[in-house]
């Protein structure tokens, strides 16, 4: 072989390889991989570093029948990394559903991530599964519903969601421990988005607020905004947890479980999910230590 031939031949090779490298992505499996039936894993896409991904492991069991609806998430504290959120988030995934959360994967050991992100990031993680379910060379390639997308968050990723919430692609809200500030001058966070109780008119789909009762510190902020919003079907639960919710606890504890079950309702049309949130009272009504309110709902 010609020297000439050998070096176009090594430089392909180093080309190649390299390019797989930069597709690697990193992952690793949460708690169990979750309850639901297509267990999860939360990982770096290469595409989407600035955020992490909350998938089904197995993705070959979505396709033309049977898609992934989009959840983006936002962080407390408006952090840019879903470190307190992992486990309430992969339990989510593992129902089926394609979680994208504001920020960089967690950290396994050590300090975690406690840079601010901003709210349009979170209409980043929409663009970014518009794009890869338009890809043929992605492994998301027409896997993904576009027609339901979900923007939710907690505390100050709850204020991001309320910023963004206009958006027309938009199909459902979910809002934890957060709301409008009542007194705006209260909202002294760097980095915290400053809104208007009109931010509130902006909403144009059905709403889910999850509050932490009276002992969680957006408590009264949430329960202001449940009031002020009478254009679209609302609904408040409440469990007296605090404004740390359940987030941490295994598979998510309580907020995972209706989180989920709206989720599975308003993304998937299920209608027996639905159930915790309808009728009078409502289903969650008759769980142990939840308050529910509804208004603009069956």
């Amino acid at each position: 072989m010609k020297k000439s031939n050998f070096i176009v031949l090594a430089l392909a090779l180093f080309i190649s390889l390299h390019a797989s490298w930069a597709q690697e992505v990193s992952s690793r499996v949460v708690e169990d991989g979750g309850t639901g039936k297509h267990p999860a894993i939360m990982m770096t896409e290469a595409s989407l570093p600035t955020h992490t991904i909350f998938r089904p492991k197995d993705m070959s069991a979505f396709g033309k029948k049977d898609k992934l609806p989009v959840i983006t998430w936002g962080n407390g504290a408006c952090y840019n990394s879903p470190w307190e959120h992992v486990n309430f988030l992969n339990e989510v995934a593992s129902h089926g559903f394609l979680v994208i959360a504001v920020g960089v994967m967690p950290r396994e050991t050590g300090e975690q991530v406690k840079d601010r992100s901003k709210s349009t990031q979170l209409l980043d993680a929409i663009d970014w599964a518009t794009a890869q379910n338009n890809d043929k060379k992605s492994p998301y390639y027409n896997k993904i519903d576009l027609s339901k997308i979900a923007v939710s968050g907690m505390s100050c990723g709850g204020l991001q969601t309320l910023e963004v919430a206009g958006d027309p692609r938009i199909t459902t809200t979910v809002v934890c421990n957060s709301g409008i500030f009542v007194n705006p001058s209260n909202n002294r966070m760097p980095g915290m988005p400053q809104l208007g109780k009109d931010q509130l008119k902006k909403i144009h789909t059905p709403t889910l607020y999850l509050l932490g009762g009276p002992s969680d510190i957006a408590y009264n902020n949430g329960m202001d905004d449940y009031k002020q919003i009478n254009h679209v079907p609302v609904f408040v639960g409440n469990m007296d947890v605090g404004h740390g919710g359940t987030y941490s606890k295994p598979h998510g504890g309580e907020f995972a479980r209706v989180a989920t079950h709206w989720y599975k309702w308003q993304l998937k049309g299920d209608r027996e999910a639905g159930k915790m949130f309808s009728g009078n009272p409502a289903g969650l009504a008759q769980s142990p230590g939840w308050t529910v309110e509804k208004k603009n709902m069956p």
